[in-house]
């Protein structure tokens, strides 16, 4: 065989196994991520299935910020969770440009929220409860109740608007002042009726 030729099986060969190597050095990274911790934010689920554009679809239910949670694996653009003893998956749909283990950072944090929450105005405190927002929210308050915003779409977080969704149809923009505080919304009557605690 020619030096040629075996340079061409060698490339051959080489090309599966920097994938495979590739594959491996992922899975074990996604096997060292399992951890337990708590639901940084509201989020909605249909009993299996939570996505991240967090629609408030009929059927679905609403699971507490700061209820506890256990990361178990990851699978094609979800997060593997068992919430109180049942198992379901967060879905990374439409945020694709961060990896499974920093959407799973976003979503299961090790650090209790309820503590935060506990001293915050009790106006603020009753709109996270309800999943809503108010005006002189922090950022950090909004995603608690709303949960993060599609990075699809919204890429810079300090940006001063975030869109969200009540559904595909239902769009609201959240407009922070420049101190970082909820100044208003924007949005139709029906959507800010839901969403909005003036």
């Amino acid at each position: 065989m020619s030096l040629r030729s075996n340079r061409r099986a060698s490339a051959r060969f080489a090309a599966p196994l920097l994938a495979l190597a590739a594959f491996a050095a992922t899975a074990s990274s996604f096997a060292q991520e399992k951890y337990d911790g708590y639901l940084c934010c509201n989020l909605r689920s249909d009993g299996s299935w939570i996505s991240d554009s967090n629609y408030a679809e009929n059927g679905k239910r609403v699971i507490p910020v700061g209820t506890p949670t256990s990361v178990t694996g990851y699978g094609r653009h979800r997060v593997n969770v068992r919430i109180d003893d049942a198992r379901q998956a967060i879905g990374n749909d439409y945020s694709r440009d961060i990896t499974l283990v920093d959407f799973a950072k976003r979503y299961v944090v090790t650090e209790d929220p309820a503590a935060k929450i506990a001293t915050y105005p009790a106006k603020i405190q009753d709109a996270i409860k309800r999943a809503k927002i108010t005006p002189g929210m922090s950022r950090e308050q909004v995603l608690m109740s709303l949960g993060y915003p599609i990075s699809s779409e919204n890429p810079d977080l300090e940006s001063n608007l975030w869109r969200y969704w009540m559904s595909s149809f239902a769009e609201f923009q959240v407009q922070f002042d420049d101190a970082g505080r909820v100044r208003e919304i924007t949005t139709d009557p029906n959507t800010r009726n839901l969403v909005w605690v003036p």
